[in-house]
């Protein structure tokens, strides 16, 4: 990693609805259950515009696990 990189800030998580390029304030955490472990977190994040289109989306197939502020998903391992 270069000197230069670590001195630009690091860029504002952005909400995955397609389209959007609103700050994210919610993490959607979730897997699929098929293909994923039972302890696997794939994240989305959406603003408050999207989060109810987005956790709708994901737990019509199963997938939903959780919603979290997005600074309590950037504190937890991954």
């Amino acid at each position: 990693m270069s000197e230069s990189a670590l001195s630009e800030p690091a860029e504002e998580p952005r909400c995955s609805a397609k389209g959007c390029r609103a700050p994210a304030v919610w993490a959607l955490r979730w897997n699929n259950p098929k293909i994923h472990p039972p302890e696997r977190r794939k994240i989305w994040l959406a603003c408050d515009r999207h989060r109810q289109s987005l956790s709708q989306f994901l737990g019509r197939r199963g997938f939903l696990r959780e919603v979290v502020p997005v600074e309590e998903a950037e504190q937890a391992p991954s």
